[in-house]
């Protein structure tokens, strides 16, 4: 296990780049410590399978540093950093047995056949193909493919690092919670330090202890699932952990108040003057329906969702968000909505702004 060092990592695919905008992957400078599970987290071509990709030595930063537990790796290929690695589409040795594909990297380090057969039975148990151990992979389907992939990235507790591109993009629905829930488990058992591509924020949420949240190259977030939900350091993390995501409306901020359209709503903090983009960011868990004291609202569409109702309404014009009680009533007409004031954030240029005590 190592702990991961990334110093002033950044990567263009361009020869020349002259820009930022030339760059793949903005500037990074962050330490993922050792034994933690991190999830990079992001929609497709926002960075994240390059960072990951140079961690692993697939790649070569343009700019920067990599480290594993101190000792530079930067130009050090990938067989030689000791990592664990499964893609998003499942690489088998179809002439082999599941036996031999997960005994192969044990085999391959001199282990013991005892503790390899010991190994190859638990991690089969933990992918549920204990009863598959002596078929040839050729004829399995692409999600049994996939599961041998990922018992092969567990199999071995020697790694510094065990890294994963999507992995469950093949898997079927109740499979990818068995498995998600599996490396969780693996992860408190062994301590490996364990990076994880999705782009799916419930994955990410469920697996890592801290999520990294990329947009367009850059890394605009790294926290836990709960920082990520109640303080979205960017618009973009607002929109995109949650759903339905964060409701921003745009305002002017006096103090410990915002002014959109001429009606005030209360902040739970002060702020200074602030200039550029100003928006107030709310999640839909802390928008109330009310008959009064609130802004103006139009509701468009309710949909019952289950244990809640999800309602999109209109306000000042702009569309927000509200989940209300599954059996709460619903207001006729003249509705209004509330915020809690103290579950506001408040953006400047879309980065959020720190506050003081009211």
């Amino acid at each position: 296990m190592a702990q991961i060092t990334l110093k002033n990592i950044a990567h263009s695919y361009m020869d020349a780049p002259s820009e930022e905008a030339d760059y793949a992957l903005k500037e990074v400078d962050h330490v993922w410590r050792d034994g933690e599970a991190y999830a990079l987290l992001g929609p497709s071509g926002c960075g994240k399978t390059t960072l990951l990709n140079i961690v692993s030595g697939l790649l070569r930063p343009s700019h920067g540093r990599v480290l594993f537990g101190g000792e530079d790796v930067t130009d050090m290929p990938t067989a030689e950093r000791n990592i664990a690695q499964v893609f998003q589409f499942p690489v088998v040795y179809d002439t082999m047995t599941v036996r031999e594909n997960l005994a192969f990297p044990l085999k391959n380090r001199g282990i013991e056949a005892q503790t390899i057969t010991e190994r190859v039975q638990r991690v089969a148990a933990m992918i549920g193909m204990e009863d598959e151990l002596n078929r040839k992979a050729r004829g399995l389907t692409a999600d049994a493919k996939q599961k041998i992939s990922l018992g092969r990235g567990m199999v071995r507790d020697d790694v510094n690092a065990l890294l994963f591109d999507e992995p469950l993009t093949v898997i079927d629905p109740h499979m990818k919670w068995e498995l998600r829930t599996q490396l969780k488990r693996l992860h408190g058992q062994f301590g490996h330090t364990m990076i994880y591509v999705t782009h799916d924020q419930t994955e990410a949420l469920t697996f890592a202890d801290h999520v990294v949240v990329m947009h367009d190259g850059r890394v605009v977030q790294i926290g836990t699932p709960e920082e990520l939900f109640e303080r979205p350091a960017h618009t973009f993390v607002g929109y995109f952990i949650g759903s339905p995501g964060m409701n921003l409306l745009p305002a002017e901020v006096r103090g410990d108040r915002a002014v959109i359209d001429g009606h005030e709503v209360m902040l739970g903090s002060g702020y200074d003057d602030l200039s550029g983009k100003v928006e107030i960011g709310i999640r839909p868990e802390f928008v109330r329906l009310t008959d009064e004291g609130g802004l103006p609202a139009t509701i468009k569409r309710v949909e019952d969702v289950g244990r809640h109702r999800l309602v999109r309404a209109e306000v000042l014009g702009r569309p927000v968000n509200v989940i209300a009680d599954e059996g709460g009533p619903l207001p006729s007409e003249n509705a209004q909505v509330a915020f809690d004031p103290a579950r506001i954030n408040v953006y400047a240029n879309d980065w959020r702004v720190e506050g003081r005590a009211a």
